[in-house]
């Protein structure tokens, strides 16, 4: 469960312990003072009520702080998403949500060939070559640095629809495993996968 608060610190977070206090940001401040100090028995108690208290509120300021940027963003997210546009998916994760922000943003201003190759390896996470088609108005995208579909490509086609010239068709090209790049592997290590496996095997 992603939890209440649309923009708190318990959006799409760990639940907390009762008092929201987590118990592995402890700031240990007997570590701070003298040792005399520190052995105090009532010292003890304050030092270890206020580490608790301490390291919650440092984690909750970097974690404010990560929302800044998308590449770090949790709950943030949805405040990014409608800054651009973006609508929001919450059976998106993370990392899928982040792609699409930054594929929106590398897709400001005039389509080139160049923008469609930066949006495309913004969502495939590997490297896109685009090869124009003048005569017959297409371009064809070709992902040439992983194996297989990209896994937001539905994604990708609405971003695509939207910055792409309204005159050019496209076609995608994927990446398989040929026989050669099987070379250094023996029949028996390959024996668990299918088909489908191994033809998205990463090179050994």
């Amino acid at each position: 469960m992603y939890g209440q608060n649309e923009y708190g610190t318990q959006a799409y977070s760990v639940t907390g312990t009762g008092n929201g206090i987590q118990t592995e940001y402890f700031v240990d401040l007997s570590q701070l003072v003298p040792e005399f100090v520190a052995n105090l028995l009532e010292m003890k108690e304050i030092y270890h009520a206020q580490g608790y208290e301490l390291g919650y509120l440092q984690h909750a300021l970097e974690d404010v702080a990560d929302q800044c940027f998308i590449v770090n963003a949790t709950w943030g997210l949805t405040r990014w998403e409608q800054v651009f546009g973006v609508e929001t998916n919450m059976s998106l994760s993370y990392e899928q949500r982040r792609e699409i922000l930054l594929a929106k943003i590398r897709g400001q201003g005039s389509t080139t060939k160049e923008m469609i190759k930066e949006v495309a390896a913004a969502y495939s996470g590997g490297e896109v070559d685009v090869i124009e088609d003048n005569p017959n108005s297409l371009f064809i995208v070709r992902f040439i640095g992983i194996k297989g579909t990209p896994r937001n490509m539905q994604a990708f086609i609405r971003t695509l629809e939207e910055i792409k010239p309204a005159h050019l068709a496209y076609r995608f090209e994927y990446r398989y495993t040929v026989w050669e790049e099987l070379l250094p592997y023996i029949w028996r290590g390959l024996s668990g996968m299918t088909w489908d496996d191994v033809r998205i095997l990463k090179e050994a």
